[in-house]
């Protein structure tokens, strides 16, 4: 009697999971059959790299946009949310999403928190042993299910093609925990995995000796020591510049350059330029 049920308790749960699934693959079907909104496209053509890609791009990011944008909820903290942050935050998400055939964009996150500027908050430091608890501003923090932007640093840097962008690199953390860690290996197939790790920590090293050196960081300028915090910091400063100074990075850094290209399956030295 107990196995019935313990079975039947199992089959309703699998019944209820199917359904999900179902409803699920429902609603985003309705949500790619969605007009793009004209004014969407408008907001659109403010993005640099927006206007870089070719047309069947435009046309899948379109489609992912709008997934996003229904699928997450946007939170303004002494701000009102408009359509400019949903389509400009949604639209650098999705970027990174291009090549990876993801038709469900970052199913674990589920809100994105929108303040006008840098938000204090409390971090624990240590130094020599010895713990405090101190006050930081941030710009933008990913964490829980929920990612953090402030809109004055992320919407000047969405408008300009360089070196930093806030958007990119909250969502780098967010690709970068996908599969459970944030440790600046985000999820790829099993014969990169050993040259990703291999590069991206014999140029995380480097950096890390020129900083503690006092040293000149000649092209790890690149970078900035702002990168040395952990390897996961790395990898998103290191995705900022892949897609805001593809060329640079391609020319100091070749090998780093192919293991991101290979991941992102995107030459921005060549379409970002």
């Amino acid at each position: 009697a107990l196995l019935l049920v313990v079975l039947g308790l199992g089959g309703a749960f699998f019944a209820l999971y199917l359904l999900y699934q179902y409803r699920k693959k429902q609603r985003f079907e309705q949500i790619v059959s969605l007009p793009f909104p004209d004014e969407y496209d408008a907001i659109l053509t403010l993005a640099p790299h927006f206007g870089r890609l070719v047309d069947t791009d435009r046309e899948a990011i379109r489609r992912s946009i709008l997934r996003f944008i229904h699928t997450k909820e946007f939170i303004g903290i002494g701000i009102d949310v408009n359509d400019e942050m949903k389509v400009l935050i949604a639209f650098y998400a999705c970027l990174l999403l291009l090549r990876k055939n993801a038709p469900y964009p970052y199913p674990d996150l589920a809100t994105i928190l929108i303040y006008p500027d840098s938000v204090m908050i409390k971090q624990n430091r240590t130094d020599g042993g010895i713990v405090t608890n101190e006050e930081v501003a941030i710009d933008g923090q990913s964490a829980n299910g929920t990612v953090v932007i402030t809109w004055d640093a992320a919407r000047s840097e969405a408008l300009q093609m360089g070196p930093d962008n806030l958007i990119l690199h909250e969502f780098a953390h967010e690709m970068d925990f996908m599969d459970g860690e944030i440790d600046g290996v985000p999820p790829m197939e099993d014969e990169h995995y050993d040259a990703w790790i291999e590069v991206l920590d014999r140029e995380f090293d480097t950096l890390g000796t020129l900083v503690r050196n006092d040293a000149e960081l000649g092209k790890f300028n690149l970078f900035g020591p702002e990168a040395l915090l952990d390897e996961a910091e790395f990898f998103a400063v290191a995705t900022e510049r892949f897609f805001g100074e593809g060329a640079a990075f391609r020319e100091d850094f070749p090998a780093l350059y192919h293991q991101f290209r290979t991941f992102y399956g995107i030459d921005t030295a060549e379409l970002f330029t």
